[in-house]
């Protein structure tokens, strides 16, 4: 039988994936804040610089932004709650009424 208690210790003592589940959570709360940043600029870019891919993504030309650019700067907005809770959350309770 396999004993679930069983952790093997590393030469500095720790247990064996605490720093890991550590840096693990650490890289997922930077690449949640990268997202909107990206998907921002790849908008910008998309909008200076129209490829050919814009043509088949527009449905039509009245709007101010379409196609890639549009797309982009859609999900920045889906991306936007980490940094709107980052700065809530710097702001303080006080801030918050």
């Amino acid at each position: 039988m396999i004993g679930m208690g069983a952790v093997s210790a590393r030469p500095d003592g720790r247990p064996e994936g605490e720093g890991t589940a550590a840096a693990v959570a650490t890289l997922v709360k930077w690449l949640r804040l990268a997202a909107t940043p990206a998907f921002a600029i790849m908008a910008l870019l998309s909008g200076l610089m129209p490829g050919p891919m814009d043509y088949l993504c527009s449905a039509g030309t009245a709007a101010p932004v379409t196609g890639m650019a549009a797309m982009y700067l859609l999900m920045s907005v889906f991306h936007l709650p980490p940094w709107l809770t980052l700065i809530a959350l710097r702001r303080g309770p006080a801030a918050r009424l």
